[in-house]
């Protein structure tokens, strides 16, 4: 059994960690925005291909949009809560 002693953290630590979490926040709506992108993209592809109508298209980037929103507002949920447990004494 190998016991480790893990000091408590200081605020200037907490401070780093909170930025840290935000940070991975941000690249995580960078890359929820990327595959928007990409799925618009080929769905516009589509449309134009006529392999869709005017109206599944539109339908298509509002599904998008909507699943987009909701995992930004995950990730913002997430974010928040992780940054009150670092911050906490």
């Amino acid at each position: 059994m190998i016991r480790l002693t893990v000091p408590t953290l200081t605020e200037e630590r907490r401070k780093q960690l909170a930025k840290q979490v935000g940070k991975f926040a941000e690249d995580a709506r960078v890359a929820i925005r990327t595959a928007r992108r990409d799925a618009n993209d080929k769905l516009k592809v589509l449309a134009k291909d006529k392999k869709v109508s005017e109206d599944e298209e539109r339908r298509g980037h509002d599904q998008i949009q909507k699943t987009t929103d909701r995992f930004t507002s995950k990730i913002d949920e997430l974010a928040k809560k992780k940054d009150q447990e670092v911050m906490t004494v």
